[in-house]
């Protein structure tokens, strides 16, 4: 079990999947460490690492274009009735 040692005074509300909640505390349980102790280990990385600790990557340049270009090939509409009228052609 972790312990930082330094009194808690600020608290932190997300909302997450419930799925993803459960499934998350229960590995967490698995390696003897509660969801604050979690967040507080999270929290401390960033603040000595300058940075998010873990890699994230979003969309290249490639994919971005290639979903910008399938985005902008799709028909667009001001009303449902437009949108209907399209579907029944």
């Amino acid at each position: 079990m972790l312990h930082f040692g330094v009194s808690k005074s600020t608290t932190i509300r997300a909302r997450v999947q419930p799925e993803v909640k459960a499934e998350a505390e229960e590995i967490l349980r698995e390696l003897g460490m509660t969801t604050s102790e979690s967040i507080q280990l999270l929290f401390n990385q960033i603040r000595l690492r300058g940075e998010f600790p873990l890699e994230l990557k979003g969309p290249n340049k490639v994919t971005r274009a290639a979903m910008e270009e399938d985005r902008s090939q799709q028909p667009s509409f001001d009303s449902v009735d437009e949108l209907m009228a399209d579907l029944d052609s």
